[in-house]
């Protein structure tokens, strides 16, 4: 599959939905987080405190890295990555939380593999 026209870069999209059982102790872990980072300016260090106490969505976009979810893959180097976090209605019983053949983009078979390629 190494065409000329195929790119070496591939875009994984993850969506989970997480619930918090103690938001204290989410709020405890990234604030021990952030007292762990040396590298963070003084400025921006108030700046993450205030919000990830404020919000326990903040804090869990704090705790949560992307490259912790591709580090140990063999032969990936992560190029992009963002993410963030809300608070959310959800309502497991509900269709519109189904994954389904809708959730697959048009040009892409039921497996995730490009259409006639």
């Amino acid at each position: 599959m190494s065409t000329p026209e195929t790119s070496r870069f591939v875009r994984l999209r993850v969506e989970l939905v997480l619930e918090v059982e103690d938001g204290d102790a989410v709020t405890k872990a990234a604030l021990r987080r952030l007292v762990d980072d040396t590298t963070l300016p003084a400025d921006e260090r108030v700046h993450a405190e205030s919000a990830v106490t404020e919000d326990t969505a903040e804090a869990l976009a704090y705790l949560v890295d992307p490259l912790d979810l591709v580090s140990e893959v063999p032969g990936i180097e992560l190029a992009q990555a963002s993410w963030s976090s809300e608070r959310i209605a959800y309502d497991p019983d509900s269709p519109e939380w189904d994954l389904d053949d809708d959730d697959v983009p048009e040009d892409f078979d039921d497996e995730g593999s490009k259409k006639g390629g």
